[in-house]
């Protein structure tokens, strides 16, 4: 538990940090949150959506939206959570739509890397195939919790306020869905 509060107490810092630059210059303040929040949004796109390209136009709609929302830099106001869940949103509805048009997706060529990385990223890639398989075979509310609190690194209150549910829910919710993957994994050295 200590380890959370230093990284909660820097964030605050940080957002107050954020908020005073944006009654000064608002533009710079975007600056600075888009920088910060830009890759995490990114990733957490790509893994809803697996699509680099609708990822990259979500995270640019997700800012677009930022930038037009005048309670953005507002004391009350929770900068992170606020762009998760706008992520979170644009993407179901790229799927939702996807579906609709009947649309196939394809996948993304992988980025082009060196020989001496090849036989890390081949065990990363076999690993991560196996734990995104398993992870399908679960609930969409355990995938999306489990993804915001491993993947995109959200604290206990931040996905509580990024999917309007209490905290007490995301903790009963994120110890099921950690149990649903492990009963969806293979026993060790069965792959």
């Amino acid at each position: 538990m200590e380890a959370i509060e230093p990284r909660r107490v820097d964030r605050d810092e940080a957002d107050a940090a954020l908020r005073a630059l944006a009654r000064v210059d608002r533009n710079a303040a975007m600056d600075r949150v888009i920088r910060r929040y830009r890759d995490r949004l990114f990733h957490h796109a790509a893994y809803v959506l697996k699509d680099y390209q609708e990822a990259f136009d979500v995270t640019q709609e997700v800012f677009i939206r930022a930038m037009r929302e005048p309670r953005f830099f507002e004391d009350d106001f929770k900068i992170k959570p606020w762009l998760f869940r706008v992520t979170s949103n644009l993407c179901f509805n790229n799927v939702r739509d996807r579906r609709r048009r009947g649309a196939i997706l394809e996948a993304f060529p992988p980025p082009t890397e060196s020989a001496a990385d090849q036989v890390d990223r081949v065990f990363a890639e076999e690993q991560q195939a196996v734990i995104l398989l398993a992870m399908e075979r679960l609930t969409p509310d355990h995938r999306e919790i489990l993804a915001l609190r491993y993947y995109s690194d959200l604290t206990y209150e931040e996905i509580a306020e990024s999917l309007g549910i209490r905290l007490g829910t995301v903790m009963s919710r994120l110890s099921r869905a950690k149990g649903r993957l492990l009963e969806a994994l293979p026993p060790p050295g069965v792959v």
